[in-house]
C-alpha cells in the first residue's frame, strides 16, 4: 500500500496471550534434557513452582521493558487473580503508559511489515501522532488522554508527597470504577490488594501528569502533589520485614530489579538500628529467577547475575536461575507450566496493601462510599 493512512496504520491491535488456554509442561519437561537456554528455562519454572509452594514465601514480580505494550497483560493478571505475585516493582511505562492505558479502554497495535524494512518512515509517524515501540505502534492521541487521566487522579489528591503505590492504588480504584470491564494488571492488583511500586514514576505519562498537575498549582496558588520515592523504598522494605521468606520473579532488569533487591539491604539496616547483626538477622531472597538479554560483562546491573547479588547480601544461591533470552518468547511459557503445576492452588495471597495505612488526602472513588459522593 503506497499510501498508508492512520486508521490503517492502527488496524491491527496487539492480542495477550493466555496462558490458561495452552499446557506448556510437556515443552518445559522436554527442556530439562536439552541445553543452553531451554534448560536454565525449565529449571526457573521449577524455582517459581517452589516459591508458590512455599506457602511462607511472598512472590514479588519485576517488570522492565515495554512487555504489557507486547502482549503479556493477560499473563500477569491471571497470576493475580490465583495469587502468584504478592507484590510488583515496575518500570512507570509498564504500569501506565501501557496497562492503565489500556484499562482505560485503548490499545496498542502490531506495525505493518518490519523494523527493518517498515513502510512508513518514523518522521512520518511522528507526524501522524504515532508512537513506535520496535514493532508496535502507539496512538500518540490516546496517551495524551492518559496523561490527562494521570493529571485528574493527581488533582483528586490532596496536597502533599505520596509514594508511587498510592498513586497507582488510585489509578487502580479508578479503573474499577469508571472502566470495571477492561482487563487491567491495575486493576486487578488494587482488588487482589497487591501493592504496586514504581520508584522512576516521573518516567512515564505519570511524569506528564505530576508536570500539569504542580504548574497549575504554582500558577493558581494552590498546594501541589508529588512522588515520595522515599516513601516507596520504605514500604516495599515494611514487606521484607513483615515476611522472612522472599521469592525474586523478574523479568528484565534495571531499576525494578535493583530496587527490589535492596530491601534486603534496607531491612538490614533497620534491623541493625535495633542491635542486630549487619549479616544474618535478615534473610536473603530464597528464590530468584531473572528473565534478561542483557549481557553481564558491561558491569551494568540489568545483567549482573544472581550470584553476584550474593555476594551483596541480596539474593541466597541455593535457588537461583538467570535465563537468557527473550521475555515474550520464554515467559509464557514459564507461567503456563507454573499455573497448570497448580502449586498456587492451596496458595493464599499476602494483601501486602493492606500492611499500609489509608492516609488522609486520598481521592473519594478509593472507596465505595467515597465513590457515591463522588457520582453526586
Amino acid at each position: 500500500m503506497a499510501n498508508w493512512t492512520k486508521k490503517d496504520l492502527l488496524s491491527n491491535p496487539i492480542k495477550h496471550i493466555d496462558i490458561t488456554g495452552f499446557d506448556a509442561r510437556p515443552v518445559i519437561d522436554s527442556y530439562r534434557k536439552m541445553a543452553y537456554s531451554s534448560r536454565t528455562l525449565a529449571n526457573a519454572a521449577d524455582i517459581y513452582s517452589m516459591m508458590l509452594k512455599d506457602k511462607e514465601c511472598a512472590v514479588i514480580l519485576t517488570l522492565a521493558g515495554s512487555l504489557i505494550s507486547a502482549g503479556l497483560k493477560k499473563a500477569i493478571v491471571t497470576l493475580l487473580e490465583n495469587n502468584m505475585i504478592d507484590a510488583i516493582v515496575s518500570t512507570g511505562a509498564n504500569i501506565v503508559d501501557q496497562d492503565f492505558f489500556e484499562g482505560l479502554g485503548f490499545k496498542h497495535y502490531i506495525a505493518p511489515g518490519s523494523p527493518e524494512a517498515p513502510p512508513v518512515d518514523d518522521m512520518t509517524l511522528r507526524n501522524m501522532m504515532i508512537d513506535r515501540i520496535y514493532d508496535t505502534y502507539i496512538n500518540e492521541d490516546d496517551l495524551r488522554d492518559c496523561d490527562a487521566r494521570t493529571h485528574e487522579i493527581f488533582n483528586a489528591f490532596e496536597p502533599g508527597a505520596y509514594s508511587s503505590r498510592e498513586f497507582v492504588e488510585a489509578m487502580g480504584a479508578y479503573l474499577a470504577w469508571k472502566h470495571p470491564k477492561n482487563e487491567s494488571i491495575v486493576k486487578t492488583a488494587y482488588l487482589k490488594r497487591v501493592p504496586i511500586f514504581v520508584p522512576a514514576f516521573s518516567d512515564c505519562s505519570a511524569g506528564f501528569g505530576i508536570v500539569l498537575q504542580q504548574t497549575e498549582a504554582i500558577e493558581e496558588g494552590r498546594g501541589q502533589v508529588a512522588f515520595d520515592s522515599g516513601k516507596d523504598f520504605r514500604e516495599l522494605t515494611d514487606i521484607k520485614l513483615a515476611c522472612k521468606d522472599t521469592g525474586l520473579l523478574m523479568l528484565g532488569g534495571g531499576v525494578p530489579k535493583n530496587f527490589a533487591q535492596d530491601i534486603v539491604v534496607a531491612a538490614e539496616l533497620l534491623n541493625e538500628r535495633k542491635g542486630g547483626k549487619a549479616r544474618g538477622d535478615i534473610g536473603m531472597h530464597k528464590y530468584a529467577v531473572q528473565m534478561t538479554v542483557a549481557d553481564s560483562r558491561d558491569g551494568a546491573l540489568s545483567g549482573s547475575t544472581l550470584r553476584e547479588a550474593c555476594s551483596w547480601g541480596k539474593v541466597d544461591v541455593v535457588h537461583e536461575q538467570m535465563v537468557f533470552g527473550e521475555l515474550t518468547a520464554l515467559f509464557p511459557l514459564l507461567a503456563s507450566d507454573a499455573f497448570h503445576r497448580k502449586a498456587w492452588k492451596s496458595r493464599k495471597g499476602f494483601k501486602f496493601a493492606d500492611l499500609f495505612e489509608k492516609g488522609n488526602g486520598l481521592p473519594a472513588w478509593m472507596n465505595a462510599t467515597g465513590r457515591k459522593k463522588a457520582v453526586k
